[in-house]
């Protein structure tokens, strides 16, 4: 695999640390791309991206359901013995990463961002080979899944591009939402049925609108 190039109209956020290897990963945004989206989190003065290498990403892969412990080691013992392609395969990710969150906060009204975003689907689309299947899992559920033949790599991101593909194809883009506060770039699905939730997580960022607020009043009655 060679490492992907990435044109002019994809525009890749600097990378300025490795989140901790302890680092959990969230899952809010109710569907798969949003939650690949939100691998990466920024503030006003950091960046931290949770894909800090390729074994992170193989971590959240199955923290997502997308690989289960036999194919997460399969993937790790070939990134031993192909660097390279886990290399390629990282920077490809993150290149897919942020289109599709250029597509999450602006594609619902701006047609050549869908464009682009297309485009970088119908790429990951193209070049994975595999075969897909239904599968049961431990708890009794069941998953699609994808078994990807040939490059190990090239199947990593099918499920991801897939969820997004579903979002344009069912219209959803204008149910996603970014979080309300503006330290937060998490992404989310809004499925309220009256389409007004804010937050991506009440627990946090939602408290913490909630105590501004109150400090605010605070502060007004005594003045």
């Amino acid at each position: 695999m060679t490492t992907p190039v990435v044109p002019a109209s994809v525009s890749l956020p600097p990378f300025i640390g490795r989140a901790p290897a302890a680092l959990p990963f969230v899952f809010i945004g109710d569907r798969l791309w949003l939650d690949f989206v939100n691998t990466e989190e920024s503030g006003k003065a950091s960046r931290v991206d949770a894909l800090g290498d390729f074994e992170a990403f193989v971590r959240w892969l199955q923290a997502a359901a997308v690989l289960d412990g036999e194919r997460a080691g399969g993937i790790r013992r070939r990134a031993q013995q192909q660097p390279s392609g886990a290399a390629a395969a990282l920077v490809d990710a993150r290149r897919v990463r942020a289109s599709l969150r250029a597509l999450a906060e602006r594609g619902g009204h701006l047609g050549h961002v869908r464009s682009a975003a297309l485009a970088e689907i119908n790429r990951v689309l193209g070049r994975s080979a595999g075969t897909r299947r239904v599968e049961a899992r431990d708890d009794g559920s069941y998953a699609r899944s994808f078994v990807p033949v040939g490059d190990a790599f090239a199947g990593l991101l099918m499920p991801v591009v897939e969820s997004a593909a579903d979002a344009l194809i069912l219209g959803e883009l204008h149910r996603v939402r970014r979080c309300a506060a503006s330290r937060c770039a998490r992404v989310f699905f809004d499925e309220t049925k009256n389409a007004r939730r804010r937050w991506c997580d009440m627990a946090t960022c939602g408290n913490r609108a909630k105590a501004a607020r109150h400090r605010q009043r605070v502060l007004t009655t005594s003045d």
